[in-house]
């Protein structure tokens, strides 16, 4: 490896950090600094490091013995795997410092943080030297980026009333939904709710699926009305619904009559069932298909990205409407058998009759029906023969961990 003196913070992020074995210890999630008095460049006091089980700890700079395009490399595998908790006078470069609003000393023009640059001195002491700065656009084009040293940029030190977060959600964009939910977690309340507000609708509600309800219910009550309710309509229905039965009966109902009439009525059906019954545990969502679909279209519904791995494992054929609550419900096709099968026959004539779970049926049944017939999802079915949707085996964890599962594995 390369050692080098220099690097900007947003390619850190992410790296791998390893030990002089070359063991991997985990990735850089940050850049902890201290600020100076005057116009003296911030002294880097460390790295955020994220750990196994997502566990964020501070890695002092002068552990650090190499940095590349590539990986980080430390002096020692002996880690202090204490939980990182940010100090007075730390400050986090990609979570507080990146979409900063500054000021060019030198014209006085206004300006956002897009990249830090930190170096290390003759005395081997790493300081923030440089940051990357972009000028107001017009007619929506990017502005001039400039790379200056610390001291010809103003107003990093003055209180934030509003701060962007495009440069940090294009540094976070590889992290999975849960994973962004973590780093989401460990930034300051207001930075969360900057953030929040940035990402576009998907994003956030992919995100919002994974965080604690406590902070669902935040987050979404910092949105404007109709923003939340599109962030509602781009989540899955049964997470939508979980979060819905957090609010009043008033916030309830008035962000569901902004939902779309389809999106709203999937979440409705869904509020009715207890929390901890198939119903409630359920999505309205799964892959269901006609009893003249072939093989191949069966393959083409499951390779859709946006399913989770439990729901694209198999199919529901039922009788039209194909929409839930469907017409009869005929039976389920697990993918091993339809990639066995060609592709121009009928999924209809390899369905498994396996007798689908109740929608008043308790999370103790629920669980007993995966365990007996080794599931990760389970058809729903009502009184009257429809299928009204499909219990998945991360749902079923959802309920069988306490209710502060995230919380706690964020503190552990």
């Amino acid at each position: 490896m390369t050692s080098v003196s220099r690097a900007y913070v947003s390619r850190l992020a992410g790296l791998t950090v390893f030990d002089p074995n070359g063991d991997r210890m985990g990735k850089v999630r940050d850049v902890v600094v201290a600020l100076r008095m005057g116009t003296a460049c911030p002294r880097v006091l460390g790295l955020v490091v994220e750990v196994v089980a997502r566990r964020r700890i501070f890695v002092p700079m002068g552990r650090v013995t190499a940095i590349d395009q590539g990986a980080v490399m430390l002096s020692s595998g002996t880690i202090n795997l204490k939980r990182f908790e940010q100090r007075a006078g730390e400050t986090l470069v990609l979570g507080e410092l990146l979409d900063r609003s500054v000021q060019i000393v030198e014209g006085g023009k206004p300006a956002h943080v897009v990249d830090a640059g930190i170096e290390q001195t003759r005395t081997g002491e790493w300081q923030l030297a440089k940051l990357a700065v972009q000028e107001p656009g017009r007619l929506g084009r990017r502005g001039q980026l400039h790379t200056l040293a610390w001291d010809e940029v103003a107003g990093l030190a003055l209180p934030q009333t509003g701060q962007g977060a495009e440069t940090l959600i294009a540094t976070y964009r590889e992290l999975n939904a849960a994973d962004m939910a973590h780093a989401l977690q460990e930034l300051p309340i207001k930075r969360r709710h900057e953030v929040a507000e940035a990402m576009d609708d998907e994003r956030l509600a992919d995100v919002l699926g994974e965080l604690p309800e406590a902070d669902q219910v935040v987050i979404l009550g910092t949105l404007e009305e109709r923003r939340a309710a599109d962030v509602l309509e781009e989540m899955d229905p049964d997470d939508a619904a979980d979060l819905l039965s957090e609010l009043s009966n008033v916030d309830r109902n008035r962000l569901l009559e902004l939902m779309e009439p389809d999106e709203a009525e999937s979440v409705r059906q869904l509020l009715k069932y207890s929390e901890d019954t198939a119903g409630g545990m359920m999505t309205s969502e799964p892959v269901i298909l006609s009893p003249d679909a072939t093989i191949a279209e069966a393959l083409a519904r499951v390779r859709e990205p946006e399913l989770t791995p439990s729901l694209a494992s198999q199919v529901y054929v039922c009788r039209p409407p194909s929409a839930t609550p469907t017409g009869r419900y005929l039976g389920l096709a697990h993918i091993q058998r339809l990639l066995r099968e060609p592709p121009s026959s009928l999924v209809s004539g390899i369905l498994d009759d396996l007798e689908p779970l109740r929608p008043e049926a308790p999370l103790a049944e629920v669980t007993h029906y995966f365990a007996t017939y080794n599931l990760v999802a389970a058809p729903v079915v009502d009184a009257q023969g429809r299928l009204v949707g499909a219990v998945s085996v991360d749902d079923v964890l959802d309920h069988l961990l306490p209710d502060d599962w995230r919380e706690r594995a964020r503190r552990g």
